[in-house]
């Protein structure tokens, strides 16, 4: 972010959701915050006048802070984050532009508790194919970058849930589940309050591949086939998590930019000339 100093709103939302989003943090004084409790997606909640306390944490990494108007606390607190070795921005207008603009904006009491560390901890059945890849690839992208996920027995997830503090999904009587239809993907898109269209066709197409329902999207039985050929390369969860995140960036990206483009074979062919060869 070269010698950037401040995000539009729409600026930001461009990076949220990819694999390059900077590093968010929630700057609002506790009256402001109370006013309106909800962030920005990905966001972290911190003391903005404290910012001393707090900044060299984020050494080397890209922030944008966000305030209630982007003015003192959010440039104050950018401030003190680039003198601490961040590439630090305030976002435009805080968080009233952003709320103005219409973009998304989490309900801070949809998200779990954190652990010491600061993360939200999940918890599902082992061996995952589509929603198991998929509700952590929009965590981790929209609610919480630095979630942790714990792949378990299928009989053990409530269990484990409830010993390690975390929060059990896409397995039957949870919040974070089917609902008639609609997979678990489906219920957190709607449950974050992260309603784009981006992320609607996304959902279309998850619901697709994981219900058996190609016929919903034309690119279903793609994610499908992939996953399915993802969940044979890997015996690992964790390391088929971190190949599933690629390639839900990749249909993400497909989704926002790219859908009304085609490929088509062959390519047009170059103009040929007419040359006229004279025998000397």
């Amino acid at each position: 972010m070269p010698d950037q100093t401040a995000f539009s709103p729409q600026e930001l939302f461009d990076r949220i959701g990819t694999a390059e989003a900077p590093v968010i943090l929630d700057a609002r004084t506790d009256e402001d915050f109370a006013a309106d409790p909800r962030l920005v997606p990905a966001s972290l909640r911190r003391p903005g006048l404290k910012a001393a306390d707090w900044a060299g944490a984020f050494a080397g990494r890209e922030v944008v802070v966000v305030c209630d108007r982007g003015l003192k606390i959010s440039e104050g607190a950018a401030a003190w984050l680039r003198h601490a070795g961040a590439r630090a921005a305030a976002l435009a207008g805080g968080f009233q532009a952003w709320r103005a603009a219409g973009l998304p904006l989490l309900p801070h009491d949809r998200i779990p508790p954190r652990d010491a560390q600061g993360r939200t901890l999940w918890v599902t059945r082992a061996r995952p194919k589509i929603d198991r890849i998929a509700c952590p690839w929009l965590i981790r992208r929209f609610v919480d970058p630095s979630a942790v996920f714990l792949f378990v027995a299928p009989a053990e997830v409530l269990a484990v849930a409830e010993r390690f503090g975390a929060t059990p999904f896409d397995i039957e009587g949870v919040a974070w589940s089917h609902r008639g239809e609609a997979c678990s993907f489906d219920a957190m898109v709607d449950g974050f309050g992260l309603r784009t269209e981006v992320l609607l066709r996304l959902a279309t197409i998850v619901r697709g591949a994981d219900t058996g329902r190609p016929e919903l999207a034309p690119e279903a039985a793609g994610l499908l086939a992939a996953s399915l050929g993802l969940s044979r390369i890997y015996c690992d969860d964790l390391a088929q998590l971190e190949a599933g995140m690629a390639l839900y960036d990749a249909f993400y990206r497909w989704a926002r930019d790219a859908a009304s483009e085609t490929h088509n074979w062959p390519a047009a062919k170059p103009e040929i000339r007419d040359v006229q060869y004279h025998r000397r």
